[in-house]
């Protein structure tokens, strides 16, 4: 299935369109936030210090009331009697590239759904969105796509899958050198900044929130869906 692709570019430059791949997404490296360099991630190293690593990865996930859709027949209808076809997104995975100046993600997801009558052959195709978000609520770029569920004649259940794809600027995904500087540095007791996180200063915070990104992917509902799922 293939719906257009996504460039992410560094802040500040516009967002590209280009047309093939599946949907190009958001981000990947491994950046270490830690004190020293041979230990593995949890561990306390030489220095006291304890060892962290960030991804610059996207996390894939499906947004809150959006994994699942209820169509109904008669379609002005909610009552219980009236659910035609009920699907759900579920199996959201991705794995990341590094693809020399840009990272490259790739998230796969399935789509189950049921139907009331399963006594002829049916097709049902479904809308989902696909959404690169930067910074936990910059929507960076955001594609709408179709997804088809085939139902044999005598069966209530189909699925499909589907995939996204993104190519993210290593500049747009990684932290400042400066901070990264600041992060690994070696502290020693009575120093005065020996106490002091990091992390924690409004800078350091605001760098880790814009090199973030997050892929989120789910079915493009109505109104009247949304309302549904949210009340029900």
């Amino acid at each position: 299935m293939d719906i257009e692709a996504y460039i992410i570019v560094p802040e500040g430059l516009p967002v590209t369109l280009s047309s093939s791949a599946a949907l190009k997404l958001s981000a990947l490296a491994m950046s270490v936030l830690a004190l020293a360099g041979c230990s593995r991630q949890g561990e306390i190293d030489s220095t006291g210090g304890i060892v962290t690593v960030r991804s610059s990865c996207p996390v894939a996930a499906v947004p809150a009331m959006t994994g699942d859709i209820t169509l109904f027949n008669p379609s002005g209808s909610t009552d219980a009697s009236a659910i035609d076809v009920v699907a759900e997104v579920t199996n959201v995975r991705s794995t990341c590239q590094d693809a020399g100046e840009d990272f490259y993600t790739e998230a796969t997801f399935d789509v189950h759904a049921s139907r009331r009558d399963a006594s002829g052959a049916r097709q049902v195709t479904l809308p989902y969105f696909s959404t690169v978000v930067r910074g936990g609520s910059n929507v960076v770029a955001k594609r709408v796509g179709q997804v088809t569920l085939n139902f044999a004649a005598g069966e209530y259940r189909a699925s499909t899958s589907a995939k996204a794809s993104s190519y993210v600027n290593r500049a747009a995904a990684s932290l400042p050198a400066d901070l990264l500087e600041k992060i690994r540095g070696k502290r020693k007791a009575g120093d005065i900044d020996a106490a002091t996180d990091p992390l924690s200063t409004p800078e350091a915070r605001a760098a880790l929130q814009s090199t973030s990104f997050e892929l989120l992917v789910g079915f493009n509902l109505t109104p009247d869906q949304f309302r549904y799922n949210a009340t029900r």
